[in-house]
């Protein structure tokens, strides 16, 4: 596996495809720069070894050129965090842009336009690749979130640099975080899958029952296990026709030895409301009318137990309906007693939507060993899936 420190960068220009995919508010100003932040190392390495870098990304989903999808909107938060001076061009392909990058200097920064603005990036076109391939002697991929997408920019354009290609820091990161989960992690290996879809989760419980000694699954997902346990879930989110699924996973999970740990009892509501009546309820019998919509104060009791017993701990998906204050708590909990298996030697991964957004809001990103930046490339990476963007630079 190449990586950046395989390469001195001096007086080389580095081609790097960054994820800068952030979002703007309305006056066009960086509300989270988190992805802009994750970059920093690779970008400061190979300004410091003497290299000019040509940072190209995507953001948003624009249909043609569109300007409030300009990358000119992030150059000045751009220039903050890594402090350096960064120049932009309003375009990523042809004779402007090769000219630009022709007059870059070692140690500067060049943003490229939004890459979605041709349609051809998405297609993983290789014409308009081999035009980016011009634009650097190194190809650097440091974008994890869109390493699961075969565009141009991601995939094709490393055919073009057969030995002068290589992962940034993050990419780097991100693979040895989630190879450490699901090969060569600490035994006991616990997975905490939570949300609300089992549909959603099956090729990555599927995937992982190889690899796990413990499996939490919480949220919304868990009354379709109650149910096909013979359980009564009330008016909570179950999807019935998983129901044979959920008993197979179950059956699954025996056979390989691995222990499944459900909720046994829930915060139920009587409406889907942040301010509706509450109870806490057997999971197993949760009156009609009521909806459980957080884990019960006796199975996070339980789920401390596991969770300070394991070594090496993924967390994708919440416990409850977090984004809603009187329904956070088993989330907020989960948090903490991940935070204290990792204080005591744990090697945890936090990864996906609405684990990411959880762990940033209740203030665990710092007490995690590590937080991924993509949401669908680290699912697809726990289904077991060979992401195009990362088996580009093996090649």
């Amino acid at each position: 596996m190449k990586t950046l420190n395989d390469f001195n960068f001096k007086n080389k220009k580095a081609l790097i495809r960054v994820d800068f995919n952030v979002p703007l508010d309305a006056n066009f100003k960086v509300t989270d720069a988190t992805r802009i932040q994750a970059a920093k190392p690779t970008i400061i390495k190979i300004l410091e070894d003497g290299g000019s870098c040509v940072l190209m990304s995507h953001l948003g989903r624009p249909k043609g050129v569109q300007e409030e999808f300009s990358l000119k909107h992030i150059v000045s938060k751009v220039e903050d965090i890594i402090g350096v001076e960064t120049q932009f061009v309003n375009n990523c392909v042809g004779e402007d842009v090769e000219q630009a990058v022709a007059n870059l200097e070692p140690g500067k920064i060049l943003i490229l336009e939004n890459l979605r603005f041709h349609e051809e990036e998405t297609k993983g076109d290789k014409g308009f690749a081999e035009q980016l391939s011009k634009l650097g002697d190194i190809y650097v991929n440091d974008a994890f979130g869109t390493a699961h997408r075969a565009h141009a920019s991601t995939t094709v354009v490393a055919q073009f640099f057969t030995e002068n290609k290589c992962f940034g820091y993050l990419l780097e990161q991100e693979i040895k975080s989630i190879e450490k989960v699901m090969k060569t992690g600490e035994k006991p290996v616990l997975a905490v899958l939570g949300g609300a879809k089992v549909s959603s989760k099956i090729t990555i419980i599927e995937n992982i029952l190889d690899k796990v000694d413990h499996l939490i699954i919480g949220g919304g997902m868990s009354f379709t296990f109650a149910k096909a346990n013979g359980g009564k879930v009330g008016d909570s989110i179950c999807e019935d026709d998983k129901i044979p699924l959920a008993l197979d996973i179950l059956k699954q999970a025996k056979e390989k030895n691995v222990q499944i740990h459900l909720p046994v009892d829930v915060k139920a509501a009587d409406k889907f409301d942040n301010n509706a009546n509450t109870q806490i309820c057997d999971i197993n019998n949760i009156p009609d009318g009521w909806q459980g919509l957080d884990a019960g104060p006796k199975s996070l009791e339980q789920f401390k137990d596991v969770v300070l017993e394991s070594k090496t701990i993924l967390w994708n998906g919440p416990l409850g309906v977090f984004e809603m204050e009187n329904f956070a708590n088993g989330t907020v909990e989960l948090g903490n007693f991940i935070a204290e298996a990792t204080k005591n030697g744990a090697f945890s991964l936090v990864g996906g939507g609405d684990s990411v957004a959880a762990v940033k809001q209740f203030g665990f990103e710092d007490k995690v060993s590590y937080v991924s930046t993509g949401g669908g490339a680290m699912l697809e990476s726990l289904e077991g899936k060979t992401l195009p963007g990362i088996a580009a630079i093996l090649e």
